[in-house]
Order: structure tokens, then C-alpha cells, then sequence
């Protein structure tokens, strides 16, 4: 009769948290750049006069290219070495920000965020996946995602804040040329306080498979962000079903390829799976609600662009404490319960912004979005800290990429459905608020946007553009509201796919994560005369079985209790 001794995976000390500071700084950036040129955009256009089809591409091809690439690159971290991707990616990142910030054309300056987007796909995926790497406890781990968790949402916000501030007092490119010092801290640091992790079994890199994951996502993102923006069209269209063949030819592939580039038996475990969908829920509410109110604060409210920007920071400063919180509470009760909360403080946001109105108070407005917030903070930064725990340490880049991938689809379809519910309200309320003998595209234009109304409003006589003007912030306002009493009801319907789905997935079902009795839960089984290290592997004889869809307590009492009966 023998016993195995299951050892508490090492804890990190200074040299890793310094380490976590460091990832930190690509992650915000990368998140950053998504919403730092809002302010740019006509500093930007008067210097280089973009057509407007190339004005959608200096916004949109960074976000198209990011998403395109994530998986790809996560796989191809795994195989080459997760710091070395990083370091390539921050070189990158800091060379494109140059070119863009001196680009003399639009083309240059296109290319230039097209390089970003590839620059920003090699740093997210590799951060969180290094993280695995640097934290071994899971307890510790799940601090450090829940403040990887905050950088992200926080960069989002925090863009158009500080590209205001730059940009009174510099040129437009200066928004740009902020990443560069960032950059080279990395550069420096990284090698010192990174430990380099490849995947040492990794096989021959799937091209195809890769060429088939860009084709299925930056189609689809930039069908949904079309479609979202003007409404059902051929080519949007087209594009979004393009896309969805190409992922079904994607997960074909990684089925049956000999060298796949994602390992789809991830999705097995209902912990990863699930984290996933729910990470695309809560973007998917962030993003498509976020748009309205920072056109509320805006054209509603009356707020110049900096005051506006200003105002949204606040929220997101009010909520910076709830991720570790979520996250320390998980440790207490089942994490299912935890997320279900966090989904259900979100849904109660959302009502109570439901009753907004135009003159309402704009402490009425921080309030409800510092509770939505503060909701969804919680269930991001919990489904990170699960699905990466969850995930094998050789396969976290990969893993890290398909949560990133999914946060992306979120936030488009978040645009698009909310948006387009919103722009139906709208355009519902105005119709009859417009004034007789309007011009064809005066009228066009007041129906189409709130922007639009505004705009023939300020041209309007007397009376009549008063009380367009007032049609038009009631009808924005009722879609604004129709939209998020549909956020709250995507909302409670999270709640219960946590709390149906996540059910008995504790601390202890997190892979390699210890409890006080000694159980380790994990995507595998040890076999017998194997230790199970942090990442569910096994050393010495031990065999590891195949994900399982319901994570059970295994090894310490229980394994040697099996061991004591067979002897």
C-alpha cells in the first residue's frame, strides 16, 4: 500500500507581482487603442482628408485585424514561446504607433492600424496566458486575472479621456505616439521578469487552420459591425455568412487535422465553455449599452466631447474595487452563485436606467451605469479566472485567445442588436415630429441618427427646430431605453445559465486548484503513482485522462482512499 503526497503548488512573491505590473501595460494599451481615436477623428481629417469609406477603415480595420488574429497568434504563442510572441508583438506595437502617429495619408495611416491590429493580437492572448505561468496558486491567480480583468474595461475607458487630454495640447498623432514609452519598458523588463513558455510536445503549425480562423472572423466582425451601423445590406450581409461558413470549415479542420492549431476537446469542459459564453454576454451588453450613453451625455445632455468622456471615467473608477472583490468572495461560496450576482447587479443597472429620461438628474445616469458595471466587472473577471484555471498550462495561450475572440464577437453583436433596436425606436418616434416641406435629405437624415436631427434642428426656424430638437432627444431616449430593458432581460437569462451550468464548479473545480481537504480538481484523472503538478499534468507514471465535462473532486483523500481499497 503506498500514498502520494500532494504538495501546495509555490506561491509568487515580488518578482511575480512586479512581473503582473508589467503585463499590465500592453493589455491597456491594446484596449486603449480601440476607443483613442474618437477624439482624433476630425483633427485627423482635416490633415489628411480621408473619403469616408476611409474614415471607417482608420476606425474599424484595428478592431477587424485584432480579432481576425487572436486565435492564431495564441496558438502560435504556445508553440514559440509566449514571451517571445509578446516582445515580438510590443516591437511591433511600438513601430506601428510611430508610423501612424507621422502618417501623411490615409492609406498610411490605415496600414499603420492594420499593423496595430497585428501588434494587439500577439499581446493580449500571450498577457493572460503568461499569467497561468506566473501564478500557481489559484487563489493568487485569481487576483492577478480579476486586476488583468480591470485593466482591460478600465484602458476602454480611460482612451477618450486621455486622448482629449492630449489632444489639447498636442497634434493629433500624439495619441498614438503614447504606446511607444510603454513599449520600451516592456522591451527592457520583460526579459528580466517573464519566464518563457512554450508548449515542449507542440506539433507543426496549422497554417490552414489559421488562414480559415481569420477568414471566419474578421468577415463576420465587419458584417455585424455594418449591419450594425447601417442597417441590412447586401454586403454586410454576405460578409456575416462568409464568415460563419468559413468557422464551420474552421471547426471541421481542427477535428480533423493532424496537428490542429485549437484544441477543441477545451470546449468539453463545461467550466471553459460556459466561461466563454458568458464572457460574450457581458461584452455583449457593455459595448452595445456603452454607445448610448456616451450619446446621451453628448447630444442629449449637451456635454462637449472632453466633459463627456470625463463623466463615463467615473464609473469606471467607482467599480475598479469590484474584480479582486468577485473574485475573493468566489473563495467563500460557489463561484456559480457569484457570477449569477454579478449578472443579476447588472440586470438591475439596466432596469433602473430604463427609467431615464431627457432631463433626468446625471447623478440618475452614473448611478445605473456604475451598477451595471460593477456587475458585469464581476462576471468577467471570475470567467477569465475560470476558464484560464481550467485550461492546461501548454494550451492557455490557445485558451486565452478563444476568451478574447468571444469578448470581441460580444461586443459587436452588443452594436448591432442593441444598436439596431435602439435605431428602430428612434426612427418609430421621430417620424411624426418632423416638420412639413422638409427637404428629402433633411428628412432623411433627422430620421436616420440623433446626430442627423440635431444637425436639421440647428437649421430649423423659430419654433419648429426647438421642437424638433425635443422629438428627437425623446425618441433617442425611448430607444435608449428599449435597449437596455433588453440588456437586463439577456442579463437575467445569464444569471441562469450560471447558476444551471456552473452549479458544484467551486474553487476546487478549477484545474489544479486545491481545497482545505486536499482535493484537486482538474480537467484529468491521475493515474496511479502520478503527482498532479498546478496544470493537471503528471509526473512520474501518472496518466492523464481527456477532459471531462463535469470537473470532480480527485487525488488527495479520495485518490488515496481508491489506492487503500485496491490494495
Amino acid at each position: 500500500m503506498s500514498f502520494t503526497s500532494y504538495t501546495s503548488p509555490p506561491r509568487a512573491g515580488r518578482r511575480e507581482w512586479t512581473a503582473l505590473g508589467v503585463l499590465l501595460l500592453p493589455c491597456l494599451l491594446v484596449s486603449m487603442d480601440v476607443s483613442v481615436l474618437y477624439f482624433a477623428v476630425p483633427f485627423l481629417t482635416a490633415e489628411l482628408e480621408p473619403s469616408s469609406v476611409q474614415q471607417l477603415w482608420i476606425l474599424d480595420v484595428y478592431g477587424f485585424v485584432l480579432a481576425g488574429l487572436l486565435i492564431t497568434m495564441g496558438a502560435l504563442g504556445d508553440r514559440i514561446g509566449r514571451r517571445r510572441l509578446l516582445l515580438s508583438g510590443a516591437l511591433l506595437f511600438g513601430l506601428a504607433s510611430g508610423l501612424a502617429a507621422y502618417a501623411r495619408s490615409a492609406e498610411t495611416l490605415i496600414a499603420a492600424r492594420a499593423l496595430l491590429g497585428v501588434g494587439g493580437a500577439t499581446l493580449m492572448p500571450s498577457t493572460l496566458a503568461l499569467i497561468r505561468n506566473l501564478f500557481h496558486d489559484a487563489k493568487q491567480r485569481g487576483k492577478a486575472v480579476a486586476i488583468w480583468s480591470a485593466a482591460v474595461t478600465g484602458g476602454i475607458a480611460i482612451g477618450p479621456v486621455l486622448s482629449g487630454v492630449l489632444l489639447e495640447h498636442f497634434w493629433w498623432g500624439s495619441v498614438f505616439l503614447m504606446n511607444a514609452p510603454a513599449m520600451v519598458l516592456l522591451l527592457v523588463c520583460g526579459p528580466l521578469l517573464l519566464p518563457e513558455f512554450k508548449n515542449p510536445a507542440a506539433e507543426r503549425f496549422d497554417l490552414t487552420g489559421s488562414l480559415l480562423s481569420l477568414l471566419a472572423m474578421l468577415p463576420a466582425v465587419y458584417g455585424i459591425k455594418e449591419i450594425a451601423r447601417d442597417g441590412l445590406a447586401v454586403l454586410p450581409v454576405l460578409a456575416l455568412v462568409a464568415g460563419l461558413l468559413a468557422a464551420a470549415a474552421f471547426v471541421h479542420r481542427q477535428r480533423t487535422a493532424r496537428h490542429p492549431m485549437l484544441d477543441l476537446t477545451l470546449f468539453r469542459n463545461r467550466g471553459f465553455s460556459v466561461s466563454v459564453l458568458l464572457n460574450l454576454l457581458a461584452m455583449f451588453a457593455i459595448v452595445g449599452c456603452a454607445v448610448f450613453f456616451t450619446q446621451y451625455l453628448q447630444s442629449v445632455r449637451g456635454m462637449s466631447p472632453m466633459e463627456a468622456a470625463l463623466w463615463n471615467l467615473l464609473p469606471t473608477l467607482a467599480v475598479g474595487g469590484m474584480a479582486p472583490a468577485a473574485t475573493a468572495l468566489a473563495q467563500r461560496i460557489d463561484r456559480a452563485c457569484v457570477i449569477a450576482m454579478g449578472f443579476a447587479i447588472a440586470a438591475g443597472g439596466f432596469v433602473w436606467l430604463s427609467w431615464l429620461e431627457p432631463g433626468s438628474a446625471l447623478w440618475f445616469v452614473l448611478v445605473g451605469s456604475s451598477v451595471y458595471a460593477s456587475g458585469l466587472v464581476m462576471v468577467m473577471s471570475l470567467g477569465n479566472e475560470m476558464a484560464i484555471g481550467l485550461a492546461p498550462p501548454e494550451r492557455a495561450g490557445s485558451a486565452s485567445a478563444v476568451l478574447e475572440s468571444g469578448t470581441q464577437l460580444g461586443g459587436a453583436l452588443g452594436m448591432a442588436l442593441l444598436g439596431s433596436i435602439g435605431s428602430a425606436v428612434y426612427r418609430s418616434g421621430i417620424g411624426d415630429a418632423l416638420p412639413a416641406g422638409l427637404p428629402p435629405a433633411a428628412s432623411g437624415a433627422a430620421r436616420e441618427t440623433l446626430a442627423g436631427a440635431l444637425a436639421v434642428a440647428a437649421e430649423l426656424p423659430g419654433r419648429a427646430g426647438g421642437t424638433l430638437l425635443t422629438a428627437a432627444r425623446t425618441a433617442f431616449t425611448d430607444g435608449l431605453q428599449t435597449a437596455v430593458l433588453v440588456a437586463a432581460g439577456v442579463m437575467a437569462c445569464a444569471a441562469a445559465l450560471a447558476l444551471t451550468l456552473l452549479r458544484g464548479l467551486r474553487a476546487g473545480g478549477v484545474a489544479g486548484e486545491t481545497d482545505d481537504a486536499g482535493t484537486v480538481g482538474h480537467a484529468g484523472e491521475a493515474g496511479e503513482g502520478g503527482a498532479v503538478d498546478d496544470g493537471g499534468a503528471v509526473d512520474d507514471g501518472g496518466a492523464v485522462g481527456g477532459p471531462r465535462s463535469d470537473v470532480g473532486p480527485v487525488g488527495g483523500a479520495g485518490a488515496d482512499a481508491r489506492r487503500m481499497a485496491r490494495s
